[in-house]
Formats: structure tokens, sequence, C-alpha cells
């Protein structure tokens, strides 16, 4: 049964709004790539499926979306999704696939063929890594429009200076669903001039109506080792304001939110600034963004 059934059932609705889903979380091997700089020293580390498990109870997490570490071949969203498929609290999986490639859908189609690929349901690309016209280039574009094709959610890590790229092409691909991790990244260390320089490109962007924003991942835009909920709050306040809670989506970004908080620190911050486990940000955005299927859970949505 899929979200719209879910959506259209009362009784599951109910359900579901009862539940916290982290919709980001990783899966780390301690030699990545991705950890060799000075700063990644703390979490330079095997961080496999019990640790994550063992997280999301300590958390009293119902299920997660995983998304793939590495961004570099589709080796790590193979794994992803391998690791879905004997995992029921693993509700989707965001891959990586490089977005230029003319076989892009056929890469699609290996994975949707193998273990846990009816759980793929985005593909992520690490935009803070590339120029800032990346979004701009035609081939790049020929392949988000793939991505669309084939009923996936277009994924973004953006810095700030690139969202008003973002909004451009969520303007030209309506149909198109798409999710900006961590708000947008905006600069939180910079205080009212930060904030400030985010509230002001974030607003064409929330403007799409098609683009949802993860409100996690937060923690580490902050100073790590002396952030405070206050230091979040502007920014949090500010994304309920443009996006709305039904366009906002909870993602911790485990285990990189490690390197300023504990997961459950994480999670608590967005709960304590949002009053509360508010349903659409722990669960019914992740949902309908996502279009997952929560009637497999083992025991069923968290009660109470």
């Amino acid at each position: 049964m899929g979200v719209v059934a879910i959506a259209s059932d009362g009784f599951r609705r109910r359900q579901a709004a009862q539940m916290i889903i982290d919709a980001h979380m990783q899966l780390w091997a301690a030699d990545s790539p991705r950890l060799a700089a000075a700063e990644y020293a703390p979490v330079r580390r095997d961080h496999g499926i019990d640790e994550l498990r063992a997280t999301m109870s300590e958390s009293d997490v119902d299920a997660c979306v995983l998304v793939e570490a590495d961004g570099t071949s589709p080796a790590d969203t193979t794994r992803c999704l391998e690791v879905a498929a004997w995992t029921p609290q693993v509700l989707g999986v965001v891959g990586w696939a490089p977005l230029t490639d003319p076989d892009l859908g056929d890469v699609v189609g290996k994975h949707r063929a193998g273990p846990g690929g009816q759980r793929l349901v985005g593909l992520h690309e690490r935009v803070y890594e590339k120029a800032d016209d990346f979004l701009e280039d035609p081939a790049v574009r020929a392949g988000l429009a793939v991505v669309d094709e084939l009923g996936l959610v277009i994924e973004f890590a953006a810095r700030t200076e690139q969202l008003p790229s973002v909004a451009r092409l969520a303007e030209a691909m309506p149909q198109a669903r798409f999710v900006l991790q961590q708000a947008g990244s905006p600069w939180i260390t910079g205080g009212a001039e930060g904030l400030a320089e985010w509230q002001r490109l974030i607003q064409p962007v929330a403007e799409c109506a098609n683009v949802r924003a993860k409100l996690g991942g937060l923690v580490t835009l902050a100073h790590w080792e002396r952030w405070s909920v206050d230091d979040l709050r502007p920014f949090v306040d500010h994304a309920i304001e443009v996006f709305g809670p039904g366009r906002l989506i909870f993602g911790s970004d485990w285990p990189t939110c490690r390197l300023a908080a504990t997961h459950a620190e994480s999670l608590q911050a967005i709960s304590c600034l949002l009053g509360g486990i508010h349903p659409a940000v722990f669960s019914l955005t992740a949902i309908s963004a996502y279009q997952l299927d929560v009637t497999e859970l083992p025991h069923g949505p968290r009660q109470g």
C-alpha cells in the first residue's frame, strides 16, 4: 500500500502521524575518501546498520530514509538498497548516479531490479561541491529530467549562494519533486548577517511549491562546541514561515551530526523549536515526498 492509500485511509493516516521518521541517515566506512579531511577525525570510523538501528531505538525513531554517503559510484547505492532489502525500518533509499551519464536510466533500472530496488525513492547530488552554475548545465538538466521521468525525488545539498539556481531549476521543472538538504545550508555562525543572506536567497526557493526542505544537519552549521537551540531558532522559525510544516522534513544527518551533537540531541533541538513532535515534519511530509510505504514496519508505528 503506497502513500496515496495511506492518505485516503483515516486510520492509517493517524497511525503515520504518530511515527518519527528520520529522513537523512547514512552508513559510513572508515576509509571513505569523504572522511579524509581533518575535521572528520572525530567520526572517522565505521558506522554500520547495527549502530544505526541502535541509534534509532535510543531516540524512539520508528523508521528512516538512507542517503548514500559516497557520491562517486553506484556501488554505495547498491549497498544501501541491499541493506534496505532486509531492514524493514529502512523505508527508502536516496541514491546517487552520474547525472550526465547517457545511460542514467539503465543505471537506475539495474538498481530497481536488484535487492531492495523497490525502496529507491530518489537521487541526490552534492551541488555544494560543484560550480555555481552546475544546475544550469544542459547535460545536468537532461539527467534531472530522466530522474523525474523515473518517478524519483531530486535531492540536493547546496551552498546558500547556489539557491538562486535551485529556484530557477524548480521553476523550470514544476512537475518534479525536489528536496533541499539542510534547508539550503544557512550561514548559522554568521549570526544576523548569515540569517539575512539566507532569508533573501531561500525565499524564491520556498515560493516553488514543488520544493521541500529538510530541517536537519543544522547543528553542524552552527559552532560545533558551543551551539544552542537559540542559535538555530531564527532559521527554523523562518523555514516554518516560508515553507510551512507541510513542506518540511526532519533528517538528523547522522552520523555527520555527531561532530556537534548526538542523534538524540539533534532530534530534541528540532522538536523543541517546533513545540513538540510535529506530525508533518517528523513523518507525514517525508511519507508524501518520498512516497514511503509504512505498512510493513515490524510492529507498526509507535503508539503515543
